[in-house]
């Protein structure tokens, strides 16, 4: 009773605070509201909903109305980039909204292209997504830092202004602004979308959201010094500065530790119920399942945060319509934190098992391709090298012991459902990564052993960044724990998304692999036509059309084929006056090209009369863009 009368004491003094009430507004008989500077979440749940604002440099520009790449872009900052741009090069940037947010927010996208030489549509595309995953900042980083090189290099670089004259690049800097927003604002954190949810299957919505308790504006540590034997965590006998925290293997903890915050539900539990729950990484049709508990005879597989069904979320079903309905598109990049990784499908198997051999070898080349240009060590598929770390099954050699005589069962993969790479490959047919940005703080390995331990960790806190992203440990009270110490790594800017004065260096690493699938865009011509007699025809001509694939990547994936998402490349041709089609149709389809791939196409004609004039041929391909030239006919005797 006690315990619960503190909490209340707490809740309603933070109620106070947060709405900025005065004692004397209540003492006059009637409440007037005033505005607030708290943080409201909407959504009707059971917890709270509104929190203290944060305020702090880490969100905040050098220079507003500046771009730098210090600092973390909010919801309102970056859509008022977004408008100057489609102020500033009008001519090269469209801005719309794809939708709402689940809180009504518009998500708002560009295109970039030169619109002088054609439509977007009408070009080769890619895609590239940010911030699905509230707290993963890092990844609308790269998504604006991409946008912005490219329209500021434009004109400058030959590669990139060919770039955007001849393809269409879509941008979403934040496909979840609602989880973003509360990120960057509060002390909170959470996976993806505000929705109210569940979490811990009490019947309660969202309430036991963690407490900012020192005010600081993140949520850290808590730790309580207890009797010996009746804790589980010791100070780090190897820490001489009393800060990391370690378990105790003998028995003889005397700490116990907690997130910061207190047992809204009395469940016995602190922090488990926070805002939203669901993933919008989950929430993909392609092998999509159900919730935990939905599977009805319990011998089945479920998924953890994905929706009541797919495309549940506005957000996650904003993308599949989007790209649906731009099939033009065949290339992806949709990016998260941490590993870090270059990642892709399949989610629910190997790659050998669910990919055509040619697709295939396309993404091991951009896993290799790219690991060179990030300097990530991992690249592969979610199924297997996700899951299990890269490790295919070697036990690697322990110094001074003789090599185990046998090698172990190679470890199994790990599945994942309704997860976006698989959606991108076997449904959409596409090259589609979900990359994994930052490495959550394992910066220096000191002793060279091969792991970078909470300890080096620190050092490089200290030695690097004035020990800005651990806060030691600050004595404060706690409304049933008594005295506490609150401290720790820095859970945002450490944790799951590096500190502002590594920020720039991160993204950048992971757009130039972005830049490099961009180049890798399929790119249709026509190269001219010949007229030349038919063999064994009297009369008749073959009008000779060669067509090309300029770009990497092949008009279609065979994949793409095998779903129906593109149409086979056609080429047709408008006759000029004095030939005429012969037994045939001025279109024809012609399959796909391969990268670098050159194709004659031939029509049978009849010359009426000496040709003078250009035959006009359009190359249409869904994938690999459309031209249309006229071209002088040549003749070949």
């Amino acid at each position: 009773m006690k315990n619960a009368l503190r909490i209340l004491c707490f809740l309603m003094l933070a109620a106070v605070l947060l709405l900025g009430v005065s004692a004397q507004e209540f003492q006059r008989g009637g409440f007037t509201p005033v505005p607030t500077k708290a943080y409201i979440v909407g959504g009707v749940r059971h917890g709270v909903s509104y929190f203290p604002r944060y305020e702090g440099a880490l969100i905040k520009p050098k220079t507003p109305g500046t771009m730098d790449f210090t600092h973390y872009h909010t919801y309102g900052e970056v859509i008022e980039f977004l408008k100057q741009w489609a102020k500033d090069y009008s001519n090269l940037v469209d801005l719309y909204s794809v939708g709402q947010s689940y809180e009504g927010c518009e998500i708002w996208q560009i295109t970039i292209t030169n619109k002088a030489t054609g439509k977007d549509t009408d070009k080769p595309a890619m895609y590239v997504e940010g911030n699905r995953h509230a707290g993963e900042v890092t990844a609308g980083e790269s998504a604006l830092w991409l946008a912005w090189h490219v329209l500021t290099q434009y004109g400058k670089d030959p590669e990139i202004t060919k770039l955007v004259d001849t393809r269409a690049l879509y941008v979403r800097v934040k496909n979840n602004p609602d989880g973003s927003e509360l990120y960057l604002n509060t002390a909170q954190s959470l996976r993806s979308t505000v929705r109210p949810y569940d979490d811990d299957r009490d019947g309660l919505l969202d309430e036991d959201s963690p407490e900012d308790i020192d005010g600081d504006g993140f949520i850290l540590q808590m730790r309580k010094k207890v009797e010996p034997g009746k804790g589980t965590m010791i100070v780090d006998p190897n820490d001489k500065t009393g800060r990391l925290m370690v378990r105790a293997t003998d028995g003889k903890g005397d700490y116990l530790v907690f997130s910061e915050g207190w047992d809204n539900d009395g469940d016995g539990r602190i922090n488990e119920d926070g805002i939203g729950g669901l993933d919008l990484h989950r929430n993909y049709p392609e092998n999509w399942r159900p919730m935990p508990g939905l599977d009805l005879t319990g011998r089945g597989w479920t998924q953890g945060g994905a929706g009541e069904y797919p495309l549940s979320e506005l957000e996650t079903r904003h993308v599949v319509m989007f790209l649906l309905q731009h099939p033009n598109v065949s290339v992806v990049q949709t990016m998260d934190t941490t590993v870090p990784m270059l990642l892709h499908g399949p989610s629910t198997s190997r790659m050998e098992e669910s990919m055509f051999p040619e697709d295939m070898k396309i993404y091991k080349y951009f896993d290799e391709e790219g690991k060179k240009v990030t300097g990530y060590d991992r690249a592969g598929d979610t199924y297997f090298d996700y899951s299990t770390g890269g490790n295919r099954g070697a036990r690697p050699a322990v110094p001074g012991q003789p090599a185990p005589e046998t090698e172990p069962e190679p470890p199994t993969g790990s599945p994942l459902f309704g997860h976006s790479p698989d959606f991108g490959y076997l449904s959409y047919g596409a090259v589609w990564y979900g990359d994994e940005l930052w490495n959550g703080g394992r910066l220096k390995d000191y002793d060279g052993d091969g792991r970078v331990t909470e300890a080096e960790q620190l050092r490089f806190i200290d030695e690097n960044l004035g020990g800005r992203y651990f806060k030691s440990w600050t004595k404060s009270l706690h409304p049933t724990l008594g005295e506490i110490e609150i401290g720790g790594f820095s859970p945002k800017y450490w944790r799951q998304n590096p500190p502002v004065e590594l920020l720039e260096e991160w993204i950048v690493k992971e757009a130039k692999f972005n830049l490099l699938l961009y180049k890798s865009l399929p790119l249709v011509k026509v190269q001219g036509a010949i007229l030349r007699p038919a063999k064994k025809e009297k009369g008749v001509h073959e009008l000779v059309v060669t067509v090309s694939n300029e770009g990497f990547l092949p008009t279609a994936l065979k994949m793409a084929d095998r779903v129906k998402i593109v149409r086979p490349d056609n080429v047709t041709v408008g006759l000029p006056s004095g030939l005429e089609l012969v037994g045939g149709r001025a279109r024809q389809d012609i399959g796909y090209l391969q990268g670098g791939q050159k194709k004659e196409v031939v029509f049978k004609v009849k010359m009426t009369k000496p040709v003078t004039d250009e035959v006009e041929i359009t190359y249409s391909s869904t994938r690999g863009g459309v031209e249309k030239k006229k071209v002088k006919i040549v003749e070949s005797k």
